[in-house]
């Protein structure tokens, strides 16, 4: 292949396609881990980070949700789409992909942000041996890092509201704020940001669901997160109340690097640390 990745579609129960990408090792594979994408991040942000897990023979899918990146329509105006969806639709498609192409291996997820919080609403959750989250937290504006704690209100009084009236969908790229998504999916997060449950708010049967999660997972919180706390990153684990929970806390000055922040361990200038990420997939 002369690409790092084979390109994938994925059909949702309830007919989307969606954009994947497979990395596929050369010999056996060891492993099998899905990536759960940050919001408003696409999947060719993870390319550099999935290409050296294949290179050391673990085998990882990647996908761009709905009305993101690749799975985005010409025009996100009016487009039909919430957090939901993804947890409910896209997360499984993604899932029963891995699971079907390698059956056999053990299968780790990694949840970026966004996609950490979701792992509890997964179906079939029991099909993955364990979890590692990255820069994964409650996202209650109140437990944003102070910068953007003060920014908060402008984004979730103004510039969410305006932007989506005027635009038909949240306009970040032109806003320089978190990037284009679908309506339903920035009103969802927007209401989820606004309560101090965060993904809680959507009541008691999601948080039992969530409860019952019994996976080893792995804790990744960055000490220079420049968009939650590391207050409000153990706070999303509440909800993970049976889970076997780890945490690990990166100084990026520990490991002679500038930072990290929210997006970093994924980022090629951080590879010195991927060795240390893969063994938290594996163990």
């Amino acid at each position: 292949m002369s690409e790092a990745f084979e390109p994938l579609t994925l059909r949702t129960p309830d007919g989307h396609e969606l954009a994947a990408r497979a990395y596929v090792p050369a010999g056996e594979v060891r492993r099998a881990v899905l990536i759960g994408a940050a919001m408003g991040v696409p999947q060719r942000f993870y390319q550099a980070f999935a290409t050296w897990l294949a290179a050391q023979g673990v085998a990882v899918l990647t996908f761009d949700w709905r009305g993101t990146g690749e799975s985005a329509p010409r025009s996100l105006r009016g487009f039909k789409a919430s957090i939901t969806d993804w947890a409910t639709q896209d997360l499984p498609a993604a899932a029963d992909a891995l699971c079907q192409r390698w059956p056999d291996a053990p299968r780790t997820f990694l949840g970026h942000s966004l996609g950490g919080q979701l792992f509890g609403w997964l179906a079939q959750a029991e099909r993955f041996e364990r979890v590692l989250t990255v820069a994964s937290g409650n996202g209650y504006w109140r437990m944003n890092a102070p910068a953007v704690r003060r920014k908060a209100p402008l984004l979730w009084w103004v510039l969410a509201p305006v932007g989506i009236a005027l635009a038909g969908y949240f306009p970040g790229k032109r806003l320089g704020a978190v990037g284009d998504l679908p309506a339903g999916t920035m009103w969802q997060w927007r209401r989820w940001c606004l309560h101090p449950d965060y993904v809680g708010a959507e009541g008691p049967a999601l948080r039992e669901r969530y409860a019952q999660i019994r996976h080893p997972i792995t804790v990744v919180l960055m000490e220079d997160d420049e968009l939650i706390s590391p207050e409000g990153i153990r706070a999303l684990y509440r909800l993970y109340a049976g889970a076997q929970l780890r945490f690990e806390s990166l100084h990026p000055h520990a490991h002679g690097l500038k930072r990290l922040g929210h997006f970093g361990l994924f980022q090629p200038n951080a590879s010195k640390l991927w060795p240390q990420a893969l063994r938290w997939l594996e163990a």
